[in-house]
């Protein structure tokens, strides 16, 4: 294990190398554990990513793997954690997706709440601070600004204002304490997510997988605080599942037709759709 840099930061990506960028300079940056482990799965990526990644490994200290498959064998962004997850030797994973932008020391008030629960299995989530890209309102873990306030894409992201509010915004809101899972960011202890076995690969490449995950994880008698104390940026839905991939508000075929092919291997596998509480977070499903 490494004791002084007790975490691993994780993000599998597929051609989402321009907010890839944001993301690995933030965790370089504004993370606690600057020089912590990182891993990132790059898979099928056509847009530079392969070669960005091999240029920088060694300015950013990444663990990189670069894989191209068919679209039969594509791991996607559930089978990619447990790919990243296996490559974990530090005592806790934190994983992330490429459309995040941290700030200032979110990867240690995630590992404070573990470190004050230390019998308990915990999923630690950040605060989301997201464009209004999809025409919601804010939700319980979730602040949603307009798209001008810190801009809805890499191009037009402002940065330094995004640190400056989420640094005051984590002062005011550090006693905040959700009960909900997000997808990520995420901090778990590793042997943690090994007992309760990662993602199911039966909703490989995307959709339903982390609904599925966090069920299992209430039934085993996790707990999920979402805080206000560790604050992140998400573009919102930039990842793996086709929205705005290319500036626009447009979804492709194959990925509607995923999610259509995971509900249905979600209702096969627990018997019901899922259902959530108030705060939006999936209740568990007893069999």
């Amino acid at each position: 294990m490494t004791t002084n840099n007790p975490i691993t930061f994780c993000i599998g990506t597929s051609n989402n190398l321009n907010y890839l960028k944001l993301a690995v300079e933030s965790v370089r940056t504004y993370s606690f554990y600057k020089e912590a482990p990182f891993i990132i799965f790059a898979e099928n990526c056509t847009d530079g990513t392969d070669e960005w990644l091999a240029e920088n490994k060694e300015k950013y200290n990444l663990e990189i793997y670069i894989e191209h498959n068919d679209e039969n064998s594509r791991k996607g962004i559930g089978m990619g954690m447990n790919f990243c997850a296996d490559k974990v030797q530090t005592e806790y994973i934190m994983f992330l997706h490429a459309d995040f932008v941290v700030s200032k020391n979110w990867d240690k008030a995630c590992l404070d709440t573990v470190n004050n629960s230390t019998n308990k299995k915990l999923w630690v989530s950040s605060y989301r601070i997201q464009p209004n890209i999809f025409n919601e309102g804010s939700r319980p873990g979730t602040f949603i600004v307009p798209l001008d306030e810190f801009g809805e894409f890499y191009h037009n992201f402002d940065l330094n204002h995004f640190i400056e509010v989420a640094d005051e915004f984590a002062q005011l809101n550090n006693d905040i304490v959700i009960r909900k899972g997000e997808g990520v960011s995420g901090l778990i202890r590793k042997k943690d997510w090994d007992e309760i076995g990662g993602n199911d690969p039966i909703f490989t490449p995307l959709a339903f997988d982390d609904m599925d995950l966090f069920i299992r994880m209430q039934l085993a008698e996790f707990e999920f605080p979402l805080i206000g104390s560790s604050v992140v940026y998400h573009f919102g839905s930039r990842s793996d599942n086709g929205h705005f991939m290319n500036d626009e508000i447009k979804r492709a075929d194959k990925q509607i037709n995923y999610e259509a092919r995971s509900s249905q291997r979600f209702f096969e596998k627990w018997g019901q759709m899922p259902q959530f509480d108030e705060v939006g977070f999936v209740k568990p499903i007893y069999k």
